[in-house]
């Protein structure tokens, strides 16, 4: 078999590769896209192997990619990208995309809670499939219908619209609250309940109810930032009758606003009311007490996503399951206080 160089120094083609192993550039394709077994036979890949190695060939992935409809790579679609939770998804879905040679996008819903816009409404080609995390069904509407598999994470696992779903067992971990605060001997319960119309607040919601079934909650609704939480915790703690000795908050933002507002009303964490978090971010223990919370496996929700989207471009079914949390007890959480 001869290697002639390409013609002028220029950068070898599968032209060049088909003319040094005698072969078609059809049946070039074939074997360096991996397609070859059961239509080529092992000598002539060999043959063809050894020429783009001689020649020092390189596809060009990107149009292999684009004639093929694959370009390992999928986009992640999350709520906002300045929550800490969000950035270790991304991090676990990219380790996995990493392994089996895929990259991930990482893509915002526009204002945090809106609908997602098709960021590549005119360039399908550019993605293998989509992961969303934590978002609202409707909101996902620009990605429904199309021929792109969706993986949705912590989201509404009745939409028929997605090929697998991740779950995180979000009911178990308030279930996990309430059972700590009544054996610290609370009755008395305020819910900083998520303004955010999601799946993930809902199912936080039914369960906290559901574990404090016949004693006193009052649910106060406060937006996802600090200031939000402080406006709700005093709008909690003004309504007539006894006070709340305990503030179950849907994510440690509103417990450190929770926290910040008590203080302010010259009441003690955990002294005069127990306050507990979800999520477990890092300015769960930068505050001071460090609060109790439920302690979700961000990472490991973004590695089994991207498995999961693998799993469906293959074929093959994704793994079922809820994936654990576990409750982390801190200082923010403590005895009732006595009468």
């Amino acid at each position: 078999m001869q290697t002639p160089e390409p013609t002028g120094g220029a950068r070898p083609t599968s032209r060049d590769v088909a003319r040094a192993a005698g072969v078609s550039q059809a049946t070039v394709s074939l074997v360096l896209g991996d397609k070859w077994r059961g239509r080529v036979s092992e000598r002539t890949a060999g043959s063809v192997r050894e020429a783009a190695a001689a020649l020092g060939y390189r596809p060009n992935l990107a149009a292999r990619n684009l004639r093929l409809g694959r370009t390992r790579t999928a986009l992640l679609v999350v709520p906002a990208l300045t929550n800490e939770f969000f950035a270790r998804v991304y991090t676990g879905a990219a380790a996995v995309a990493a392994r089996h040679g895929f990259g991930v996008v990482l893509y915002p819903s526009p204002e945090g809670i809106g609908p997602a816009r098709d960021p590549f409404a005119s360039a399908r080609a550019a993605l293998d499939g989509i992961i969303a995390s934590s978002m609202a069904a409707d909101a996902l509407e620009a990605f429904h219908g199309t021929d792109l598999p969706l993986v949705m994470l912590d989201s509404d696992p009745s939409d028929g619209g997605a090929a697998a779903h991740v779950n995180l067992d979000v009911a178990d971990g308030m279930h996990q609250v309430a059972r700590h605060l009544r054996e610290l001997g609370h009755t008395r319960f305020a819910h900083l309940a998520s303004a955010v119309p999601s799946w993930t607040f809902d199912v936080r919601a039914a369960a906290l109810a559901e574990a404090l079934a016949g004693l006193s909650v009052r649910t106060v609704r406060a937006p996802l930032d600090v200031h939000g939480a402080m406006a709700a915790t005093e709008r909690a703690l003004a309504e007539p009758g006894p006070r709340p000795t305990a503030l179950v908050c849907d994510d440690d933002i509103l417990a450190a606003g929770a926290c910040k507002a008590l203080r302010r009303l010259g009441l003690r964490v955990p002294e005069d009311v127990s306050v507990t978090g979800f999520d477990d971010l890092a300015l769960a223990t930068a505050v001071e007490p460090e609060l109790t919370t439920v302690s979700l496996p961000a990472e490991r929700i973004g590695e089994r996503g991207m498995e999961a989207l693998l799993a469906v471009l293959a074929g093959e079914p994704a793994r079922p399951g809820l994936l654990p949390v576990t409750l982390a007890a801190r200082g923010s959480s403590g005895p009732t206080p006595a009468l």
